[in-house]
């Protein structure tokens, strides 16, 4: 009887010795203080998500290229390509674009007050300058008296092409202030004609003109060289400068102050300035 006893007791001990092990590998499972294998790795957070509208030259290029040091700020850039120049903006006041970068400010307003957007710039990126192009002619002197001339038939252009027209020597426009229009030309010694072309098809023009004036993008993308095949072009302190544009109020968002950041760094300026070799030029300052 004592050691039918002794049996029931080894063996009571024996279970709650194994009760008791069972009950702590339970408890650091669960993560008591009691076991590191209990300690939680920390959630990852979702990065955000930025789609940006850009041209393909150079805006969607200067884009891309910062990506990764974005995606290292916690934001996953999607740039959205366009070949012209009215859907980028309408889609980012249509709110399917959180930015936009591939226009000036001047066109900018001018898309404002045809349409009542609100758009508005984060930051000035890059200039680019605009140029005449011509695949008969190698100089000014040589254009003839006649010539026909294409370009952009946008009115936020319009000004721009004849004060640069006006810089070599082509024409001269009537005094005063304000956006000049093609009736502003006060003399036109050459009796230029004047062809109004869609910007993106202006490279196209060029075996039917005598010159046309291009914008740089349009031209990079047709493997022109601004700096090696324009006739002549923009002064690169031009106040044309390409704009990250937003819809008002959204300027201050922190997703949009890091990509400004990102967009205006000394990273980006070394960048544009190797690959574009002056063609695009950066229109910020770092110190």
């Amino acid at each position: 009887m004592k050691k039918l006893f002794n049996v029931l007791l080894v063996t009571i001990l024996t279970l709650a010795v194994a009760a008791c092990g069972s009950a702590a590998n339970e408890t650091g499972k669960d993560g008591d203080a009691g076991g590191n294998q209990g300690a939680k790795e920390p959630v990852k957070k979702e990065p955000v998500k930025l789609t940006v509208g850009a041209s393909a030259v150079p805006h969607a290029e200067i884009l891309e290229h910062i990506k990764p040091a974005l995606e290292k700020e916690g934001i996953a850039l999607d740039v959205k390509v366009f070949q012209d120049y009215v859907l980028p903006n309408k889609t980012l006041a249509e709110g399917e674009l959180d930015a936009n970068y591939f226009q000036h400010k001047p066109w900018m307003e001018t898309a404002n007050e045809e349409n009542g957007w609100k758009l508005v710039d984060a930051v000035g990126v890059h200039i680019e300058p605009i140029g005449a192009y011509s695949e008969t002619h190698d100089s000014v002197d040589n254009i003839p008296d006649g010539a026909t001339v294409a370009i952009p038939n946008a009115t936020a252009e319009t000004h721009r092409v004849l004060l640069l027209l006006e810089a070599n020597g082509l024409i001269k426009l009537k005094a005063g202030d304000g956006n000049k229009k093609l009736a502003d030309i006060a003399e036109n010694p050459k009796n230029l004609k004047f062809k109004e072309v869609e910007n993106a098809m202006l490279p196209r023009t060029l075996q039917d003109v005598d010159f046309a004036v291009i914008n740089t993008n349009y031209a990079l993308q047709a493997d022109l060289n601004p700096t090696k095949d324009a006739l002549f072009i923009e002064d690169a302190r031009s106040p044309y400068v390409n704009v990250l544009a937003v819809n008002a109020g959204d300027e201050k968002k922190p997703e949009i102050e890091t990509l400004v950041k990102v967009l205006t760094s000394d990273d980006v300026k070394k960048f544009i300035e190797e690959k574009y070799e002056g063609a695009v030029v950066p229109a910020f300052t770092n110190k």
